[in-house]
């Protein structure tokens, strides 16, 4: 799904400046973004897992599992946004069954990549103890 295209008419485009907390990772997550110029850190514990160009979305597993927020987005340059209220996404999904198939496939797209990190971490502890 091209993003971009299918938002590039939204009317509630939002302007940040850089190195804004887009949101916390522990906060209640009652939107999400779309993130249509510039780049975002997506940090969880601190560390920087991905950065996030134009055409990601940013919180969407808060709207999916009504759950508080599991990474903390920092713009890493002036970006401009779409914010989408859980109204909204359930609206998007009814109408665009493509939309949702993207969210899932970017949820587990992220998943994959946390996969990758842990047994890459948990594979340099157990060489790190012999």
């Amino acid at each position: 799904m091209d993003v971009l295209a299918h938002f590039q008419n939204a009317r509630n485009l939002v302007s940040l400046q850089s190195g804004l907390v887009l949101f916390s990772e522990g906060e209640s997550g009652k939107t999400m973004y779309v993130l249509m110029e510039g780049s975002a850190a997506i940090c969880v514990g601190g560390q920087v897992i991905e950065v996030a160009g134009p055409g990601s979305l940013l919180g969407e597993m808060a709207l999916v599992n009504s759950s508080v927020r599991s990474a903390t987005v920092i713009t890493r340059s002036d970006c401009r946004v779409i914010s989408i209220d859980r109204m909204q996404f359930d609206a998007l999904v009814r109408e665009s069954p493509q939309f949702a198939r993207h969210v899932m496939a970017v949820m587990a797209d992220r998943l994959r990549h946390m996969n990758e990190r842990l047994k890459r971490s948990a594979l340099g502890r157990l060489r790190g103890g012999r």
